[in-house]
């Protein structure tokens, strides 16, 4: 899938159990760190607790939720790298990568790898 040499943490989230731990699975298969949360809740509660550098919000969640999740996960690390999938091109200010729609796995792979420079150099300048 990729080479990539994970560093960063991921916060993963979705709204479907069965989806989260597919797309968990295949993130650690190719080593990132992963976190999986269940819902808005679940991403807002690790938010607060964890310290994470990439968050990926997933398909399954609301459209409400891909909006509004990534201004606070901004608001709780400036410097916090935010991917949103299945997005159909819409644009966010406070999201660095989006998939479109029918985007897979590894999609998905290849914009974590676009966003772990960013946030390695983010994490250098803290």
């Amino acid at each position: 899938m990729t080479n990539a040499t994970p560093s960063a943490s991921i916060l993963y989230g979705e709204l479907d159990e069965e989806l989260l731990a597919e797309q968990t699975a295949a993130l650690q298969k190719a080593g990132y760190l992963t976190q999986p949360v269940l819902g808005r809740r679940g991403v807002l509660d690790a938010l607060k607790s964890g310290n994470f550098e990439l968050v990926v919000l997933g398909a399954s969640l609301t459209r409400n939720d891909r909006h509004h999740l990534p201004y606070m996960a901004k608001k709780t690390n400036p410097t916090i790298r935010v991917l949103v999938l299945h997005t159909d091109g819409s644009r966010h200010p406070y999201v660095d990568a989006h998939t479109d729609t029918g985007s897979g796995t590894d999609e998905l792979l290849r914009q974590l790898a676009t966003l772990q420079p960013k946030a390695a150099a983010a994490r250098a300048g803290r």
